[in-house]
């Protein structure tokens, strides 16, 4: 997590001293900015990280290991598939519970399955989609990405099994 953070830091500092720079107070609209972003993403962010906490201390090893470690074959691949479709809420949600359930025992497959399926599929995204897009739109979109989750899930099982 080093190296991202740097990365991160890097770039928020060029940015602010772009905005100072620039003048008109942008620096200090663009912190306001970010400010107002934390206080929204605060608490989702504390609770999905509680979440992937206990996710690890709460589901017993075995028990992961059996339905979505790296032995629980196609069956694991699948739970992560239609679990992932079924996680309601942004990257600050399935992305902790993904990590956590990756640290509890889940194999790789099954993780990438899950996050593949979170972003192809969203259920929660489904009705604001088909309304806007409608339903003929929404029907080719997921017909093009049905197979996806599980076969990027077995790839990655097969290539990247036991790296975590």
């Amino acid at each position: 997590m080093l190296i991202p953070t740097i990365v991160m830091a890097a770039f928020a500092i060029t940015l602010l001293i772009i905005g100072y720079a620039k003048g008109e107070d942008l620096h200090t609209k663009g912190l306001k900015s970010a400010l107002d972003m934390l206080i929204d993403i605060l608490p989702l962010l504390i609770f999905a990280f509680i979440m992937a906490g206990m996710v690890q201390v709460l589901l017993p090893h075995e028990l992961l290991s059996k339905w979505v470690g790296e032995e629980s074959g196609m069956r694991g691949l699948l739970i992560g598939t239609i679990a992932g479709s079924l996680t309601p809420g942004g990257p600050y949600v399935s992305l902790p519970l993904a990590a956590g359930l990756l640290r509890a025992g889940a194999s790789v497959g099954t993780m990438v399955a899950f996050i593949s399926a979170w972003s192809l599929w969203a259920i929660s995204r489904l009705p604001l989609e088909i309304g806007i897009l409608g339903w003929k739109f929404w029907f080719a979109r997921f017909a093009c990405t049905f197979f996806f989750p599980p076969i990027a899930g077995v790839i990655a099982q097969t290539f990247f099994s036991g790296f975590k």
